[in-house]
């Protein structure tokens, strides 16, 4: 989520300059589009779907709701309400998170992450109505790990089921003026690995990267990271793309092939990006495969999907991600020679908030109005 300052500057921007050179595509000449599908009551965070389900799209907001799209249509009732155990006086809290378990037909069980009000990050376990698919049982509620947090900033928040079944964690870095990012002490500036399905509420995974190693908390998976705004795993390749958030002048995307042990430190706040920003010292880190600059509007990354859907052929196998300010939408992928390429995809108007996948492969986009989005082809 962006700090104050960010938001404060981000309306004094209108033209988009990246690093990398990427190619002009103006509005009008872009194939794809994004037509409205739903309206919810605030900030989307989260659009996902359980696994085997191809009707129902579950909308997490800032304000605490989850709500249900089936048929273009937000039912009445919202799925799971708490609200009232949810804080949003900063900009960068509320209910940041949701993901379905991988046996969510058989166990019907879910998980949120949302700051209380004591500003702290809480990841809870519910369990689905054993009468009504379309409502959660508020009273089944699970505190499976609480995070201090020194601010009301850089939450992260973001919660994805791994390739390997396990529940991982995003956590900002709290916007502290001596970030904890790179330290194996803190939870903050990193993503956690949590077995949720084989200990009631969670156990460390034997083989998570920090286990044994002194003074490292068990459940780091990855570190040096200001604030991961969405991450998300290739359902066809298993790899693991992250885009972190910058300071004042540049947006990143980490990735991590599949079948890697983990442990990486992406360079917070030593660096921000590829450009120094501290110490500069290299040693032990592991660099973006994609940055750009904040000129010309950009000023927040929000991490998006790899297409794995039907409808848009030319996307297969790319990364979309969006900027929040500037409303812009990309692709990248990575090529046979090893490096990366990326093109700008479609302008949109949007307060760019987060990104979904159906069960389909199908990607969608949630605004910062309580908007839905799905992208399509123009002709659709």
């Amino acid at each position: 989520m962006l700090p104050k300052s960010k938001l404060f500057f981000a309306w004094l921007f209108c033209v988009l300059i990246l690093v990398a050179a990427i190619p002009s595509l103006a509005q009008d000449d872009s194939p794809y589009q994004l037509p409205q599908i739903a309206e919810v009551s605030s900030f989307v965070t989260a659009i996902t779907q359980p696994p085997g389900d191809s009707t129902r799209l579950f909308v997490a907001e800032l304000n605490g709701k989850i709500s249900i799209i089936e048929d273009g249509v937000v039912k009445p009732d919202p799925f799971l309400d708490v609200s009232e155990k949810v804080t949003t006086q900063s900009f960068g809290q509320g209910m940041l998170g949701m993901a379905f378990h991988p046996d969510f037909a058989t166990n019907g069980l879910f998980f949120v992450d949302y700051t209380q009000p004591d500003g702290n990050a809480a990841f809870v376990r519910f369990h689905v109505s054993a009468d009504n698919p379309d409502l959660a049982d508020p009273d089944s509620a699970t505190t499976v790990f609480v995070i201090p947090h020194p601010t009301g900033f850089h939450y992260g928040g973001q919660l994805a089921f791994g390739p390997d079944g396990y529940l991982y964690w995003s956590m900002g870095d709290g916007a502290t003026k001596r970030s904890p990012a790179p330290k194996l002490d803190s939870y903050l500036g990193s993503i956690l690995r949590l077995d949720v399905t084989g200990a009631d509420p969670y156990q460390v995974p034997a083989d998570n990267p920090f286990v044994g190693q002194e003074k490292a908390l068990p459940e780091l998976w990855t570190k040096g990271l200001r604030n991961p705004w969405r991450f998300s795993f290739d359902r066809a390749t298993g790899d693991l793309y992250i885009a972190d958030v910058g300071e004042a002048a540049m947006e990143e995307i980490d990735f991590q092939p599949a079948g890697d042990p983990g442990g990486e430190n992406y360079g917070w706040n030593a660096y921000e990006g590829t450009n120094i920003f501290n110490n500069g010292s290299k040693d032990g880190l592991t660099f973006p495969v994609v940055v750009y600059s904040h000129d010309g509007g950009n000023c927040s990354i929000t991490g998006g999907y790899v297409y794995r859907g039907a409808a848009l052929p030319d996307l297969v196998g790319k990364y979309i991600f969006g900027d929040y300010c500037s409303g812009w939408l990309w692709t990248t992928y990575q090529k046979s020679d090893g490096t990366w390429f990326t093109a700008q995809l479609l302008k949109t108007k949007l307060r760019l908030t987060t990104f979904g996948e159906d069960n389909a492969g199908e990607l969608y986009v949630g605004d910062g109005r309580g908007r839905v989005y799905k992208l399509v082809a123009a002709n659709s």
